[in-house]
């Protein structure tokens, strides 16, 4: 058996059929509307002075990479590593860049 399905936009503002959705983002938060070609121009019109006077914006802040197993063994390691030459390490948070060179240095070639 086939099936046919239409999706139908509603223009958000008047009701009427919709010929698009529009996307912006206002103060950190992005949105979404569906308008009518009348509604979606008057829209642009609107916000046309202000974005003639406005700089584009970057995409916020790039999210670190999560930690992997991999590089929590390594820093245990290195903690190990510190504890046994008797350097003082915190057992969590990042590990001073001394402490690295050290243990890279000491462990070269191993």
């Amino acid at each position: 058996m086939a099936r046919k399905v239409i999706v139908a936009l509603e223009d958000d503002l008047d009701g009427g059929p919709a010929e698009e959705t529009v996307r912006f983002g206002f103060d950190g938060a992005d949105y979404e509307i569906d308008l009518s070609n009348k509604n979606a121009s008057a829209f642009r019109q609107q916000l046309t002075p202000f974005i003639e006077h406005a700089r584009k914006a970057g995409r916020g802040h790039p999210r670190r990479p999560a930690r992997t197993a991999a590089s929590r063994q390594h820093s245990g390691e290195v903690r190990a590593w510190a504890k046994d030459h008797g350097i003082v390490v915190n057992a969590r948070g990042r590990i001073p860049a001394s402490v690295m060179e050290q243990y890279q240095g000491a462990t070269k070639g191993r």
